[in-house]
């Protein structure tokens, strides 16, 4: 029995576009809920909220059966993070605070069995493979992995072109966040000059034959990306969504 086919993946290397869902809440609840609301993926970040290991399994459980794909977005690009994600069952994640081609080979290898990479050996314990079930679960999981890598600031825009050309790399996620504000404008991600940079950037990812990603939450902004060529967009968070919700219900009270 081979690893799960990442649905996630195929789609992407097929050209389609998938739209997603970022949850910070650390909540299962949540997790389940966005799971079968009709987004491709759900991405569980461990950068910046609340997510350790447990608490990701938790949300892993919750998504599992459901039309979404899972994605984790892992607090950096360390060997020993990537393994445990890996061996929880992920089959994509996200690294953040990629700036160079070499970077982008590590993060890769720390993905991948040997011969072609690095990552530790521990799939007979895990979740990954059924604890032991799934029995060509080494043979087959390299595949199915999917890297996508972020770039996210001025010095990694640069570099993109190489990037780009990695292999094992399956998207280039371009950060506004931080990208605005390393170009000085902190808070602000549609300065004319930001959106100049990323404009590029998306050029040149798709350019290289690659698919290309950002955050693209409100509908000028997602359809801007996507006439740039943009196949995986973040198209909402929970937080940001339920914090929206309570506004206007409030609004509303207050109108009555």
């Amino acid at each position: 029995m081979p690893a799960p086919k990442n649905k996630l993946k195929a789609a992407m290397l097929a050209g389609e576009v998938q739209k997603g869902i970022w949850l910070c809440l650390a909540s299962p609840g949540v997790a389940e809920m966005a799971g079968s609301a009709g987004f491709d993926w759900c991405l569980i970040d461990a950068e910046h909220g609340p997510n350790d290991i447990p608490r990701i399994e938790a949300q892993l459980r919750a998504i599992a059966g459901k039309s979404a794909s899972a994605i984790v977005r892992v607090p950096q690009g360390d060997d020993w993070i990537l393994k445990q994600v890996l061996d929880l069952g992920v089959q994509t994640v996200l690294i953040p605070m990629v700036e160079t081609a070499e970077q982008a080979k590590e993060v890769v290898a720390a993905c991948r069995y040997a011969p072609a990479g690095r990552r530790g050996v521990g799939y007979a314990l895990a979740r990954a493979s059924g604890y032991n079930a799934t029995t060509d679960y080494a043979e087959t999981a390299n595949d199915e992995i999917c890297v996508i890598v972020q770039v996210e600031t001025m010095s990694a825009m640069r570099n993109i072109p190489e990037i780009a050309c990695v292999p094992g790399v399956d998207c280039v996620f371009i950060g506004p966040a931080d990208l605005s504000a390393d170009m000085g404008h902190l808070g602000n991600l549609a300065h004319p000059d930001v959106l100049t940079v990323i404009e590029k950037g998306m050029t040149e990812i798709v350019a290289a034959g690659m698919v290309a990603g950002t955050i693209a939450f409100s509908e000028v902004e997602q359809k801007r990306f996507l006439a740039q060529g943009g196949k995986f967009l973040g198209v909402a968070a929970d937080v940001t969504s339920l914090q929206a919700t309570f506004q206007n219900i409030i609004a509303e009270m207050r109108r009555l």
